[in-house]
């Protein structure tokens, strides 16, 4: 089987900042979007990350197969509803980083 051409991945983290008092459910809300997109076309992983520097943060990694599965991640039928009911309990909208890199790992087995 060829290998995957890892240049066309596309490689993205979303920090999230809850206020503290809604931490939590910030959590659980992100929590029940990790099977759905692991199950979406092109996803390479997601994960979720508490910083431990400062709890109130949520970074979410993602690695999506190519642009194409990545743009079409914002409009898979888990995501908007759930972001909808996120905003108003985060203190800034959500920064998105895409990080121009060029995978050179292969996945672990």
């Amino acid at each position: 089987m060829p290998a995957a051409d890892k240049s066309a991945e596309r490689h993205l983290i979303a920090t999230l900042q809850s206020k503290p008092e809604h931490r939590a459910q910030v959590q659980e809300l992100l929590l029940q979007l990790v099977e759905p997109v692991r199950g979406e076309s092109g996803c390479l992983y997601y994960n979720i990350f508490q910083q431990a520097e400062d709890p109130d943060a949520v970074l979410v990694v993602a690695g999506w197969l190519n642009y194409e599965a990545a743009a079409a991640h914002p409009t898979h039928p888990s995501v908007p509803g759930v972001i909808e009911l996120i905003m108003p309990l985060l203190t800034s909208p959500i920064p998105i980083t895409r990080l121009p890199t060029r995978r050179l790992s292969g996945n672990p087995a």
